[in-house]
């Protein structure tokens, strides 16, 4: 059964690499779950790592983003289900490196995600797009079809320069293509509490965005990073981590949100 989608649309983006994307889109998926919320998590990633985290293989796949983006399949159809209850997966495909050159040459290329998910399967309540390491086409299309945009920030100070281009970004696309794109928040992660580095940035991101840094920090923990090679979330992985402990204060701040 399919519906007009209302339910809230979270595109984890970043251009800068390495600051947890990837980890935050599954982990938050799989504790919103958790807590009876079902979720649909989209890998926008060529390099398919929230599929192959959730323990699945790109290549035994029949349908992917790439046909979804292309209008070659629904969601409905290229969706699949995961081990962990209550979270779907879209999933990604080398085949997608090509999309951006391909998405150029079509009429209407900003919002061909934003039209697919016009219909998706019923009960759905959340969707959370993973978005590639850049600010191309892609992730130009998940902010044209997210309603609220989540930010992952490593602690280290190269990444406040690529936050203030990033929210940026973020002014453009609500000017031009999606007005009612807001920012779910900051969430700072890698957080070491034993280092002054990582209080120094932290205290620094929220003297300057105020607003939007999440109280929750995503800790370095080797159970976060140990996860994806047993292809599950850290809340299944460990579910008595501190990385998993984290994960589930995230979803609890972003639904009080």
């Amino acid at each position: 059964m399919l519906t007009t989608t209302r339910a809230a649309v979270i595109a984890v983006v970043n251009q800068k690499g390495g600051v947890g994307k990837t980890t935050t889109a599954i982990n938050l998926g799989a504790a919103l779950a958790e807590l009876d919320h079902p979720v649909l998590l989209v890998d926008l990633d060529p390099q398919a790592n929230t599929t192959s985290g959730l323990g699945l293989d790109p290549a035994r796949l029949r349908h992917s983003i790439y046909q979804l983006l292309a209008g070659e399949a629904t969601v409905e159809e290229a969706m699949v289900e995961t081990a962990v209850p209550h979270l779907s997966l879209v999933p990604s495909h080398i085949d997608l490196a090509g999309a951006e050159i391909e998405l150029a040459m079509l009429d209407e290329r900003e919002t061909r995600l934003r039209k697919a998910f016009q219909e998706i399967p019923a009960g759905v309540e959340c969707v959370i797009i993973d978005c590639p390491p850049s600010l191309g086409l892609l992730t130009l299309n998940a902010l044209t079809a997210a309603t609220a945009m989540l930010i992952p920030t490593q602690c280290e100070y190269f990444a406040l320069e690529g936050l203030r281009h990033l929210l940026y970004t973020h002014q453009l696309v609500r000017s031009r293509l999606n007005p009612k794109l807001e920012v779910a928040g900051i969430l700072m992660t890698q957080f070491d509490s034993r280092t002054t580095l990582s209080w120094d940035v932290l205290e620094e991101v929220r003297r300057t965005h105020p607003t939007h840094v999440l109280k929750t920090l995503i800790p370095r923990n080797v159970r976060i990073s140990e996860a994806p090679s047993h292809g599950k979330p850290v809340i299944q992985h460990d579910p008595a981590s501190r990385g998993a402990a984290a994960y589930r204060a995230l979803a609890k701040e972003l639904l009080e949100r």
